[in-house]
């Protein structure tokens, strides 16, 4: 199993960062190998959202589809991601947003995955630690775009 953990602080709200990594829609315009996603289901309220959501990843001559349960949950500042079919044999990852007292937030991430194809899972660990880093980056990226232009 392949682990990672990040915890990484910006001068964006909590409640804007919960915004932009549940906007899980927009992910093929700007996260690294995200070449297509679409919501399938979309179940719950303003308040706990849960949606199933088939992903493309490409990299290299890898490409590969796997559809997933996010779980939305607003009002604790989380987004759970858990696995239901594809290529792995696992992949969870979960998101936790912590307000700050000067108006910024801390954004705690954490994933786990685990492919079914032994090649698959080989490649992987030889890239991911700088996979993980451009997908991280990825994200402040798009936030400095979407909410400095907004004025924050």
């Amino acid at each position: 199993m392949t682990e990672r953990r990040t915890t990484t602080e910006v001068p964006f709200s909590a409640a804007q960062m919960f915004d932009l990594v549940a906007d899980i829609e927009r992910y093929p315009e700007f996260l690294p190998w995200c070449a297509a996603l679409r919501i399938i289901i979309r179940e719950g309220d303003a308040a706990k959202v849960t949606l199933t959501a088939d992903m493309v990843v490409a990299y290299k001559v890898f490409r590969e589809r796997f559809k997933s349960r996010v779980l939305l949950d607003r009002a604790a500042g989380k987004i759970d991601v858990d696995y239901m079919d594809g290529p792995f044999r696992s992949l969870q990852n979960h998101w936790q947003f912590t307000a700050l007292p000067d108006g910024g937030s801390v954004i705690h991430f954490e994933i786990a995955f685990e492919f079914s194809n032994f090649i698959l899972q080989a490649t992987a660990r030889t890239v991911f630690d700088k996979a993980f880093a451009r997908m991280s980056e990825a994200f402040v990226k798009r936030a400095n775009e979407v909410y400095k232009s907004a004025g924050k």
